[in-house]
């Protein structure tokens, strides 16, 4: 995900107040088959410092990050907010396994972590053949336990490096047996994610060169047949039940599954840093947007 902005962080726990803000958009192409009639982008808070990495569980409840505060929250199908992990490794991009694990761009140490149902964690990428991780960023498990994920550079304050460590910003598999292959290092600036739900293929936007790429997924989890999307780059990303590809940056930009734009949502935030569906029918836009984070009932369903 893309470098948090300084905000003003406010620690502690938060209120669990709920406003809504008005869905006031002129009708575009597609927006009546994705998002429900009369729906509102609803705020469910805004008092933390930079959240991202959204990722919904098996029973549709959605866990994020606020990075700048180490923290993992989650937002269950009730709506209540409540803390899941503190000290989470400055969590970013995450994605959950088919065993209810979670895998977490563990930014801190410049790891990929597994988050098991006990919360105990089990690092899962230290180094690249020896050489320490520029800062994974955004995940994706396939449904044959394929992670794949994104290694950019975005400087740290809480880094002592000033400096990348591999010169290639790149995207890596990481496979059921414990390798870890780097698959494409042409980019400027790798960042979002996002597979089919059958696990045919994979998106992949370099937010550095404003482009999104999608991938052929082979059996052994190796990639073919890369093709420009879209000219768009994206901080994190999801997909829906009809192929439809959501991109973040200045709101929400949702595009049909042959690179034709649909839909624009906005978002009241300087920043929309990622997006998946929760709830417990896969219908709730989830969206972590700087300090907040918002939700909007959709007519179309997520298939993570």
């Amino acid at each position: 995900m893309m470098f948090y902005l300084k905000l003003l962080a406010v620690t502690g726990i938060c209120c669990f107040f709920t406003c809504e803000y008005l869905f006031a958009q002129s009708a575009s192409v597609g927006e009546k088959s994705l998002i429900a009639p009369q729906a509102e982008l609803k705020l469910i808070d805004d008092h933390f410092a930079f959240t991202e990495g959204p990722s919904v569980d098996k029973r549709g409840n959605v866990y994020f990050t606020d990075q700048p505060n180490n923290r993992i929250w989650k937002y269950d199908t009730y709506g209540k907010l409540s803390l899941f992990m503190d000290n989470a490794g400055r969590a970013n991009g995450m994605f959950f396994d088919k065993k209810g694990q979670l895998i977490v761009c563990a930014d801190e140490q410049n790891q990929l972590w597994r988050i098991k149902k006990d919360r105990s964690v089990d690092t899962l990428v230290l180094h690249y053949q020896d050489t320490l991780l520029n800062g994974p960023n955004d995940v994706w498990v396939s449904p044959r336990d394929f992670i794949y994920f994104t290694d950019p550079y975005y400087q740290r304050d809480y880094w002592t490096r000033e400096q990348q460590n591999l010169l290639v910003r790149a995207l890596y598999l990481y496979t059921p047996e414990g390798k870890v292959i780097r698959l494409d290092g042409d980019f400027k600036q790798p960042n979002g994610i996002i597979g089919s739900a059958d696990g045919k293929l994979l998106y992949v936007a370099d937010i550095g060169d404003n482009k999104t790429y999608r991938y052929s997924i082979q059996q052994d989890g190796s990639l073919t047949d890369k093709a420009l999307f879209v000219n768009q780059g994206s901080d994190g990303m999801t997909i829906d039940e009809h192929g439809n590809v959501y991109l973040t940056g200045d709101g929400v930009t949702v595009y049909d599954r042959w690179g034709k734009k649909i839909n624009h949502i906005p978002v009241p935030a300087k920043w929309t840093a990622n997006v998946c569906f929760g709830g417990k029918k896969r219908d709730q836009l989830f969206i972590t947007a700087s300090e907040s984070v918002y939700t909007l009932k959709m007519a179309v369903k997520g298939v993570q």
